[in-house]
């Protein structure tokens, strides 16, 4: 009986390998919340253990969990162990088995990657597509490579697909609350067992946002001052006049890393323009994909357009604002903006002092505008800052 078909956990007559090649071991499970790592890891590591049994041992094992394969190799923490590992001990290396291409490896850049420091050591790489070690010179396996490498981006292209479609669908026409910390001035709050009866099953509850009784009037306060025609900047510099604790201060744990600074004119545009004020549901305002991906490997969320947002067709939780009035606050300009206007000469206007001037007052520099045809120089203090 060949050893490949031994059953799994019963000791072969002859368990001694025909070789003695060194192997270090390579898997990954996607997350923790929706598969089993140790499931994932069995039979992984069955698989490696089939494909080198009669050729040696694995003597490392390195196992991801919760890595994406989008991440570069020298980015995931067990896999730049297992790299840090060869380069100390490239003597006692003499191949990495890998358990699955599709768990491994995104593409095939991620494997041209790999190859070059597997061959600055003198380590081969054995795939189980591959039925052994993958020979970088022989033309099938460059195309079994790049036929993987294209299933698995298929793979991940389909899946994404699918989920961002039904989170979309789940927020139009359900209007269901889809995770991430709440908007200010609303809380969460249970909403009964998960829809998800395999979810339910294991305890998942679905919830819904209510409004905070302490946060609320000021997300209304914030929306009747710009409707009464006051710049987010001044809003701003009266709430902290107020001492009205920001969301920061409110709720420490959004910002834990950040020292409060008190309300900002930023903070206070985000408000604004946050439709779920209205008591409709929205999703995909904001995306993190690999696209957005820095050079460390950490996800940059970037703000989508509007026309990429999910909002409910229907009234999905208790609104703190009308929304014609939302739609009104939109279109204030609150402040005058000032018209440069061309020097009858051709050229643009000088401004001696410009830089040097600071307010007696509050210390800011000094803005330059023209009064009267003529070079001037103002403190725009409350209508650019938010600090008193």
């Amino acid at each position: 009986m060949d050893r490949r078909d031994h059953p799994t956990g019963i000791p072969a007559l002859d368990a001694t390998p025909v070789e003695s090649l060194r192997f270090l071991f390579y898997g990954r499970a996607s997350t923790r919340e929706h598969q089993d790592p140790r499931t994932s890891r069995a039979w992984q590591l069955d698989v490696s253990r089939r494909l080198t049994g009669e050729h040696g041992v694995i003597v490392e094992e390195y196992f991801e969990v919760g890595c994406s394969r989008q991440v570069p190799w020298h980015l995931r923490p067990r896999a730049a162990a297992m790299l840090r590992y060869i380069a100390a001990n490239a003597d006692r290396v003499d191949a990495v088995v890998v358990g699955e291409y599709e768990r491994a490896f995104l593409d095939t850049n991620q494997v041209r990657e790999l190859r070059a420091v597997l061959e600055r050591y003198g380590v081969q790489l054995w795939l189980p597509e591959a039925e052994g070690p993958v020979d970088f010179g022989n033309p099938a396996h460059e195309a079994l490579l790049a036929l993987l490498a294209k299933r698995s981006l298929t793979e991940v292209l389909r899946s994404r697909h699918r989920v961002v479609t039904a989170m979309r669908m789940q927020t139009v026409e359900q209007g269901r609350y889809l995770g991430g910390r709440p908007p200010y001035g609303y809380r969460l709050v249970d909403a009964g067992p998960h829809p998800n009866r395999a979810l339910a099953r294991r305890g998942v509850r679905q919830q819904r946002l209510v409004p905070d009784p302490a946060t609320s009037p000021v997300v209304q306060l914030i929306f009747s001052l710009r409707l009464a025609g006051h710049s987010a900047a001044g809003i701003a510099r009266h709430l902290n006049e107020q001492a009205v604790p920001s969301p920061s201060s409110a709720d420490p744990d959004r910002n834990s890393n950040r020292v409060d600074p008190g309300w900002s004119l930023r903070t206070v545009v985000e408000i604004l323009g946050n439709p779920r004020y209205t008591g409709r549901q929205v999703w995909n305002r904001t995306s993190a994909d690999r696209a957005t991906r820095s050079s460390s490997g950490r996800r940059t969320s970037v703000r989508n357009q509007h026309h990429d947002w999910a909002i409910s067709t229907r009234i999905a939780h208790t609104p703190l604002v009308s929304e014609q009035d939302f739609v009104t606050a939109q279109t204030i300009q609150a402040t005058r903006q000032c018209i440069r206007q061309a020097d009858p000469n051709g050229g643009g206007y000088v401004y001696l002092l410009a830089g040097r001037l600071h307010c007696g007052l509050c210390g800011r520099r000094v803005d330059s505008h023209r009064s009267h045809g003529r070079a001037a120089y103002r403190c725009r203090h409350g209508h650019t800052s938010a600090r008193t």
